[in-house]
């Protein structure tokens, strides 16, 4: 899904802000997946000056910051790296349960 929404943008992104934003899905859809149980939605949007991605999931409990394990058993990389390459990241309760998170990218074009 997300490389067919790359392909379809004009002006196409550069390679490092699409490998961000591939990198930035990887991440959320996994949390979504390890944490919450489920993505219920995924959304990739652009426009001329950013691209969003916009990751529901069942649970209502935020993303917590946790020390990353090293050891590569428990995780704790994700969330920081989202953090690290969005411009902005929110996290809002949905009205019928679960949360939003969304995570906005500058678009630089190749």
């Amino acid at each position: 899904m997300t490389y067919g929404f790359i392909a379809g943008l004009s002006p196409a992104p550069s390679p490092h802000t699409s490998q961000n934003l591939v990198l930035v899905v990887s991440e959320l859809v996994t949390n979504a997946l390890r944490h919450a149980g489920e993505v219920t939605s995924l959304q990739l949007r652009a426009d001329r000056g950013s691209l969003q991605i916009v990751v529901n999931d069942p649970s209502p409990a935020p993303p917590l910051d946790r020390t990353p394990d090293l050891t590569g058993r428990s995780g704790g990389f994700g969330w920081p790296i989202v953090q690290r390459l969005a411009e902005r990241v929110t996290v809002r309760p949905r009205a019928g349960g679960g949360k939003a998170i969304r995570a906005v990218l500058a678009r630089r074009s190749a």
